[in-house]
């Protein structure tokens, strides 16, 4: 038998590792292939694990905040209207012509507060003379223009509306949004 320099015996060795790493590797891929994933966990609705909520499409919050800025616009009032879910993200914006800087957020702030609260931001804005420490909760605002959307009496939305010279015209035109989809 010959003598193997070191240089092959290196490399029969490196070869062979090789092999039974791909062997293995190989092994792992295939039991990972049919392997199959844990089943889900079922949760029985039965017990109130679980809730349903409901929200507006994207279509009916673009409506509403259609006809919030067309109320207003009809008025001659330039506003900005947000429509928020019931989360409080942002379905849909709207800045009306000419609306100033400041009226895109407060009205996302005002439609978040009238949902987060369930009650028009109007009378929200009342009970800070009981509670002051409520205009500290973040992304509220407590000034009229804020209406939220019911379905069977719970919040599913929010329409904010600001930039009319006050806080009772904003209010108006939001609840031209809730009207819009009651129809």
């Amino acid at each position: 038998m010959k003598k193997m320099t070191t240089q092959a015996r290196v490399l029969t060795g490196g070869i062979t590792l090789a092999a039974v790493g791909a062997g293995v590797f190989g092994a792992v891929a295939a039991n990972a292939e049919t392997a199959q994933a844990p089943a889900a966990v079922k949760v029985d609705a039965a017990k109130k694990n679980t809730a349903e909520t409901s929200h507006l499409t994207i279509d009916a919050a673009t409506r509403a905040a259609q006809a919030t800025l067309d109320a207003a616009e009809q008025a001659g009032q330039h506003v900005s209207v947000a429509v928020v879910d019931r989360n409080g993200n942002t379905i849909v914006t709207l800045r009306g012509d000419g609306a100033g800087p400041q009226s895109y957020e407060s009205a996302q702030r005002k439609a978040y507060t009238a949902v987060s609260w369930n009650a028009p931001t109007s009378e929200l804005a009342k009970r800070l003379a009981q509670a002051p420490n409520l205009k500290d909760i973040p992304g509220t605002l407590f000034l009229g223009g804020g209406a939220p959307v019911q379905l069977k009496g719970a919040p599913i939305a929010g329409i904010g509306v600001a930039g009319a010279p006050s806080g009772d015209q904003d209010e108006q035109f939001a609840q031209a949004g809730v009207a819009e989809l009651a129809k």
